[in-house]
């Protein structure tokens, strides 16, 4: 996962970039002095933030003490570890004392709380009056290949995806998190979805991140796809080969991803 989460931060940089511009723009009207990353991940999150709010401090929060590890060297790498700060917490567990905060970002993270409800009324205590919350979302999977690969049956992309549907655990939609966060005491500002289309020339990373996400669902496909299907994404997902993720030049990675941007009145 770590791996993953990297890749899609050096793959998709531009929508990183993106995202983090407009929700500091929306927050040119507040003191912008403390920012928290809720859960943080490896921290591509908190350097973008740290990056955009180039006078705040960050501080970064998750489960993992590896991951934190992650985000402390690439504070350092980065020149920020003066502005960057990790705390490990387990959200499902408690909160974590934390100084109050003007911004709060919570990307691919809030769908993984047990009570995603109980968070947001975390947050809204933790961030100042007229601070904002913003909540990123990927919309569904992401698409990396052509219809038709050069190999086995046409459309197996498709079929991957609609295996990972009957396996309900393994994705669910995301809910419109807006009502949720009004229901906390938030007021919506703003919600936008951001097109990803990464087409070639790509970065040289991309089939590594194809074949990181694929492999992360392969065992669930098992059972659920055809073995001639199974045999196709065992040589796309192998080192070597024509067709191997790693050397095709046809990737294309699609998707969307909703940002939802409230503020505590």
């Amino acid at each position: 996962m770590a791996e993953l989460l990297d890749l899609d931060a050096n793959v998709l940089h531009s929508y990183l970039s993106d995202v983090t511009t407009w929700v500091r723009q929306l927050a040119t009207d507040i003191p912008r002095r403390r920012v928290l990353d809720l859960g943080a991940g490896t921290g591509t999150g908190t350097i973008a933030l740290a990056e955009r709010f180039s006078r705040a401090d960050v501080i970064a929060v998750d489960v993992s003490e590896e991951m934190l590890t992650r985000v402390q060297d690439k504070a350092l790498f980065g020149g920020f570890a003066e502005r960057v700060r990790t705390v490990q917490a387990d959200l499902n567990v408690a909160w974590p004392p934390i100084e109050p905060v003007d911004v709060v970002w919570a990307a691919l993270s809030l769908h993984e709380m047990d009570d995603p409800e109980q968070v947001l009324k975390d947050v809204f205590t933790t961030i100042n009056p007229g601070g904002l919350l913003a909540v990123v979302e990927m919309d569904s999977p992401p698409r990396f290949l052509p219809d038709d690969i050069g190999l086995g049956r046409p459309g197996l992309e498709a079929r991957c995806h609609d295996a990972l549907e009957q396996a309900q655990a393994s994705w669910e939609p995301h809910p419109d998190w807006g009502p949720h966060m009004e229901r906390t005491g938030f007021t919506i500002v703003a919600k936008r979805t951001f097109p990803i289309d990464v087409t070639p020339p790509h970065p040289a990373s991309t089939g590594h991140y194809a074949r990181a996400y694929l492999r992360l669902i392969r065992p669930v496909l098992e059972g659920r796809m055809a073995t001639d299907d199974l045999a196709t994404l065992g040589t796309l997902l192998a080192d070597d080969g024509p067709h191997s993720l790693l050397h095709r030049n046809d990737l294309i990675v699609r998707g969307t991803r909703t940002a939802w941007v409230a503020r505590r009145p």
